[in-house]
């Protein structure tokens, strides 16, 4: 059984993914973007990892949003 917290963290990281190839955006710079390692993105969007509040801020910065846009998984088809 999936809990909700890896539910939510499995959508947020889809939609890092989502944002990150439609902005042509690569791993590598995402995480060089972030002060993140490549493979710590990487477990992200696949959901492997349940990323700290600081981590998704950080993610959102380089992604030039803020933290609440990118959390909020309600509004995105995943």
């Amino acid at each position: 059984m999936t809990s909700m917290k890896d539910s939510l963290s499995s959508k947020i990281g889809i939609k890092i993914r989502l944002l990150r190839t439609k902005n042509k955006i690569s791993q590598e710079s995402l995480a060089f973007m972030s002060g993140l390692n490549k493979n710590s993105i990487g477990a992200i969007e696949r959901g492997e990892s349940s990323p700290t509040v600081d981590t998704l801020d950080k993610i959102a910065k380089a992604l030039g949003m803020s933290l609440v846009e990118l959390i909020d998984v309600s509004k995105v088809d995943l």
